[in-house]
């Protein structure tokens, strides 16, 4: 049955829908930020949309109302918390475990599909009609993609205002808008303020940040996530994994920074990300009893396009899996008695995704030592390098030609060609199927791309059964057991 008749249920922790009032109202009670980028309340009275962990004066039941995203409240003439800031929060974790349309449509709208390529473009890319594809998330979201963009575009503008010293026309359009009127009436609508109002309201921090930028230091972020979060398992990885030329590792354990290149939709980027000490955990103001506000992880990135941070963005979002729910995965494997002393040690531990998907498949393949020949041999050269930062990893279509024999040429020309396809919104069962009728892929090498580029947690490598109280999370169980050096089964 087609996945528009029958919408999948999500496989993580959701609030019962019988009591959705009531229970949502007890989040927004006790400022729980466990709920943040799940839902969003907005109070009748004063026109504004918050995050559940809102600090300001809890309004009563009967002005609020609930709305899946931010998009839905916007378009309902609410308009964001100055307060609590609720177009920041982590991305809802559903949209990473759902494989059906709407889960697939939210993850290339992050990615900035609607505004490259239009509602056509996305509704293409996932096999349906555009009237289909409004129709569903209209009808699940409260809003349609055009909205769901929009209010996408407001946050990078906004980001982009209060971090930066870009001209506000630059913004515009970097931001994805078609023109700077329709800019300044997003804003407006949102925000409540003009663009330069905006900008000269940001936090000190905001200000202090704009200021010191320069353009080698490129644009400064703060990275949410929700909950706890082990960053160390996280840069270990990246630096055991990292290809001289695209990526770098540098300082020691619990202040090391990542840094790598990035192929972007209109030109290239290179990003940095700095590990925080420990375990991050709520960093910023305290959201009342209860809350579980999370933290961020600090980064920089420089672009040759400004047009392309929403991308980067989401692009290293997914590699540090930062929209993960680490209290649904950590309460259904905590009850297994043998993972639970591991997440008792390890509270919020993530499976790290990729900042390439295709490049991430290739890597799969062919091992860290040749894939740094490979890069050496066809990556291109950066217009401007930065220390070790030389190189762009060769796309598929440069691997293809330059290397067309054996498992490295197929899975090259598959990608070129679009027989294989591993973007934010690839169909991950029609995705594993093409892998593996290539050569040379075997089935370890599979679901390691299906892992990591693909982001689906539910995997586990061929062998013997896993046990079912792993689902849906068994990415994540297994996380926990090479970073406890225990073996996968026994």
């Amino acid at each position: 049955m087609s996945d528009f008749r029958q919408p999948q249920t999500s496989a993580w922790r959701r609030l019962d829908r019988v009591t959705d009032e009531t229970s949502r109202y007890e989040a927004v009670r006790s400022r729980d930020g466990r709920f943040d980028g799940v839902f969003f309340f907005a109070v009748e009275t004063t026109g504004i949309y918050c995050r559940p962990s809102c600090p300001a004066v809890t309004p009563r039941q009967h002005n609020v109302r609930f709305f899946t995203t931010a998009a839905a409240a916007q378009g309902a003439g609410f308009r964001a918390c100055r307060r609590c800031r609720p177009d920041a929060v982590p991305g809802s974790a559903e949209w990473n475990v759902r494989a059906d349309v709407v889960g697939r449509a939210m993850r290339l709208i992050a990615d900035g599909v609607v505004d490259r390529e239009g509602v056509a473009g996305l509704a293409a890319r996932l096999g349906y009609s555009a009237r289909q594809v409004q129709r569903q998330l209209t009808a699940e979201l409260g809003a349609g993609p055009v909205a769901l963009a929009r209010a996408q575009r407001a946050h990078t503008a906004r980001v982009l205002l209060q971090t930066t010293a870009l001209p506000v026309t630059e913004i515009a359009f970097a931001a994805g808008f078609a023109s700077v009127r329709q800019f300044n009436d997003t804003i407006r609508a949102v925000y409540a303020t003009t663009p330069s109002e905006l900008r000269a309201g940001a936090p000190r921090g905001g200000r202090t940040a704009r200021r010191r930028a320069t353009p080698t230091a490129g644009i400064p972020l703060r990275l949410a996530h929700r909950g706890p979060y082990q960053a160390g398992p996280v840069f270990d990885l990246l630096e055991r994994e990292a290809v001289p030329g695209v990526e770098e590792v540098s300082g020691p354990p619990g202040a090391r920074t990542y840094r790598r290149t990035l192929r972007l939709p209109y030109g290239t980027g290179i990003a940095a990300v700095d590990e925080p000490g420990g375990t991050a955990r709520g960093r910023g103001r305290a959201a009342g009893a209860g809350a579980h506000p999370g933290g961020w992880l600090d980064a920089r990135i420089h672009l040759t396009d400004p047009r392309d941070l929403t991308t980067a963005v989401q692009r290293l979002r997914r590699l540090f899996d930062l929209d993960a729910d680490p209290y649904a995965v950590d309460e259904r494997l905590g009850a297994d008695p043998r993972l639970a002393p591991l997440v008792t040690a390890r509270p919020g531990l993530r499976s790290p995704g990729a900042a390439d998907p295709e490049e991430l498949a290739v890597r799969a393949l062919v091992g860290r030592d040749e894939a740094a020949r490979l890069t050496q041999r066809y990556g291109k050269t950066l217009d401007a390098p930065c220390g070790s930062l030389t190189h762009l990893f060769p796309d598929p279509a440069a691997l293809a030609g330059a290397e067309p024999h054996g498992p490295l040429g197929a899975l090259s020309a598959a990608l070129a060609d679009g027989a294989l396809r591993l973007d934010p919104g690839a169909d991950r069962d029609a995705a594993e199927t093409a892998l593996h009728a290539l050569p040379g892929l075997d089935g370890r090498t599979v679901a390691e791309i299906r892992t990591r580029a693909l982001g689906d947690p539910d995997v586990a490598p061929p062998g013997p059964d896993v046990p079912d109280s792993w689902r849906p999370w068994r990415s994540y169980a297994l996380a926990h057991l090479r970073a406890a050096g225990e073996p996968e089964y026994r």
